[in-house]
């Protein structure tokens, strides 16, 4: 059955015993996969091989597997896949490289770090990534790459990004740090533009037991050269052609996601049966016209790392409901609170108030519910039960001060 057609918010069955929802339960995900863990442990423990060996090879084809891409590398980070992406493209000082303002810093921190220029770009409102036209808008002859971000698990148009760079000659990288086995139009994230960036932070679709990070490609040329650039662009040994960085994905981290790489399609089909039972829900409580849902474009695959929302409420602001569900003991994130153009590291680039219109409105009125796979049902109407409640109580009050 479709939970949408099923669900009811009065159902109070499920939800006696719920009195808390944390955001994100990384030790309810990882228990039952522990004697894995602490065998794979083990064995490199007796090993001795912490960097690099065959855990690191094995999870790099698994990537590259789910991804459809032909070639992927680890590395120590998302944020250091994003720098060696730009690096293998060679993005020098003074390049301008397009990016959305509604995102994690990393994304924009990796090209200011080369010296080069991030150009922000506004999102489209209700799928909160890249908007193509104002994208190409921002396009100059000094424009040297574009960093569509596949943002809450849902990739960016990648159709529009593609014509793009076919168009003005300007190279696709892809952040799928949200967006392990996702899809556009069936082919998989980090398989579409010139390189995709990966990330294993725990709180991700795919997190290990701390940072590591992914670069897929279909171009060999490429892969080759992240490789080597991960590795301080060392090759053979104590023989530098380039100036890398030191950025390599170690055993440990490779080995844990490897055995949680067998459960990710998994993950992701209960992420998508959670948003199902959050929009049926939310259509059960009859709040449209205060909470504005998350869209998914037909042409995605969406893996749902977030499920955001918006608090559209006159009488009562997004904090104070995201402090009031604190208080019910439901856990909750503003994915994200500041735009990267009004952050104060960036106000040399000269951006004002009002130049990203949607994207500081989704600033000022986004909030992120918990999605992780192991959410159970009483624990979401428990979450849109408490929602419901904090914001009629503003509803109510605001008709008496009336």
């Amino acid at each position: 059955m479709n939970p949408r057609n099923t669900l009811k918010l009065s159902d109070h069955a499920e939800t006696t015993t719920v009195e808390s929802v944390p955001l994100l339960d990384v030790g309810r995900g990882n228990q039952p996969l522990r004697q894995q863990f602490l065998a794979a442990f083990e064995q490199i423990l007796d090993s001795g091989r912490f960097v690099g060996g065959p855990f690191c090879q094995q999870l790099e084809e698994k990537v590259a597997c789910v991804s459809q891409a032909k070639y992927a590398v680890g590395c120590a980070s998302g944020s250091d896949a994003l720098l060696l992406a730009l690096m293998a493209i060679d993005i020098q000082p003074g390049d301008r490289v397009i990016c959305p303002s509604f995102t994690f810093f990393a994304t924009a921190s990796a090209i200011d770090r080369l010296g080069a220029v991030p150009v922000f770009a506004d999102i489209l409102p209700g799928t909160f990534n890249l908007d193509p036209e104002h994208v190409e808008s921002l396009i100059t002859p000094k424009t040297k790459a574009i960093i569509p971000v596949h943002l809450f698990g849902q990739c960016a148009n990648m159709d529009a990004m593609m014509e793009l760079s076919a168009k003005y000659g300007v190279q696709i990288i892809e952040d799928c740090a949200q967006s392990i086995g996702a899809s556009w139009k069936g082919q998989g994230s980090g398989s579409i533009g010139d390189i995709g960036c990966f990330s294993f932070y725990p709180t991700k679709n795919l997190g290990g037991m701390g940072d590591g990070g992914m670069l897929t490609t279909n171009d060999p040329q490429l892969a080759d050269r992240i490789r080597l650039l991960a590795n301080h662009g060392m090759r053979p040994r104590y023989y530098h052609s380039e100036v890398g960085i030191n950025s390599r994905l170690d055993s440990i981290q490779a080995a844990m996601l490897g055995i949680k790489m067998e459960h990710v399609e998994s993950y992701s089909t209960r992420r998508q049966e959670n948003a199902a039972n959050y929009d049926s829900l939310f259509a059960a409580s009859e709040l449209d016209y205060m909470v504005t849902l998350p869209e998914k474009d037909p042409n995605c695959g969406h893996v749902w790392n977030q499920y955001t929302i918006r608090i559209n409420h006159d009488s009562i602001s997004r904090d104070v409901v995201r402090q009031q569900l604190g208080e019910k003991k439901i856990g909750s994130e503003i994915y994200y609170p500041v735009p990267l153009h009004q952050q104060e590291c960036f106000k040399k680039l000269g951006y004002n108030t009002g130049d990203l219109p949607h994207t500081e409105a989704a600033a000022a009125s986004v909030l992120s519910l918990p999605i992780f796979p192991e959410l159970t049902l009483a624990e979401q109407r428990y979450t849109v039960q408490s929602l419901v409640t904090i914001l009629q109580s503003a509803s109510d009050s605001n008709r008496r001060a009336a």
